[in-house]
């Protein structure tokens, strides 16, 4: 059982950003993870695997990227705001990063024990958090956006990373997805990257199945993807 959900915030470039606390009911310090949510924000199955990672012992934060009062009620009105921060690169790493110092001052929190997992546009916000050389142990991003406006630069990746990629995503091509692995090799990161031929973007998210073209739930693709992340996690902040 889990205590359902404490507010934190973080003030990011004039923003009061709110993120949610997810805390396990045993006795800390505990590692946290970072939960991005895609573009449109957190939906029922995001928040089920919030407290899904509480339940099993990790103090687990629902990131907010956007700022209070920032209208989420539409795709379109959430599609704002992510474009914003789209067009400024440096804003969006920055917020990661600030985001991630929050989490490490959080009460209960070991700051030597933190991971982030991030859905579509916070798959790109985790990937951002690994290449700033943040001391991140670990990032799992699902159907992420893999471009960057500042790659990876050799020796400065500390974070274990896994990269979990449909084949069929047209948000994250696999000229992309070869592309990254490529910036990560010419780093020295030590990432694996996943690429499942026949999904499509968002293959972990049953609230968003069939909202557009290209985008589909894969049950195989997503159990897959998520026992893999709950094993990076179990290696790198639990063992």
């Amino acid at each position: 059982m889990t205590e359902m959900f404490d507010i934190v915030e973080c003030v990011h470039d004039g923003a009061t950003l709110t993120g949610r606390i997810a805390r396990p009911r045993t006795a800390g310090p505990h590692a946290a993870v970072l939960m991005f949510p895609g573009a449109t924000g957190p939906g029922p199955s995001f928040d089920h695997a919030v407290r899904e990672l509480a339940a099993l012992g990790y103090l687990a934060v629902s990131i907010d990227m956007y700022g209070r009062g920032a209208d989420t009620s539409s795709p379109q009105a959430a599609g704002a705001h992510f474009a914003d921060l789209m067009a400024r690169p440096e804003v969006l790493r920055a917020r990661v990063i600030a985001w991630f110092d929050t989490v490490r001052t959080i009460p209960g929190v070991d700051p030597a024990r933190i991971g982030a997992i991030g859905y579509c546009f916070g798959g790109k916000c985790v990937l951002e958090l690994a290449r700033s050389g943040a001391a991140v142990a670990c990032v799992s991003s699902f159907h992420g956006l893999l471009s960057t406006h500042a790659p990876a630069q050799p020796g400065e990746v500390t974070a274990r990373i896994a990269v979990w990629s449909g084949g069929r995503d047209p948000y994250a091509p696999i000229t992309e997805f070869d592309a990254l692995r490529a910036e990560l090799d010419a780093a020295g990161a030590d990432y694996h990257a996943t690429l499942f031929a026949q999904a499509r973007h968002a293959f972990t998210d049953p609230d968003h199945d069939g909202i557009a073209e290209g985008i589909a739930y894969d049950l195989t693709a997503h159990r897959i993807a998520w026992s893999g992340t709950l094993a990076l996690l179990d290696v790198t902040l639990t063992a």
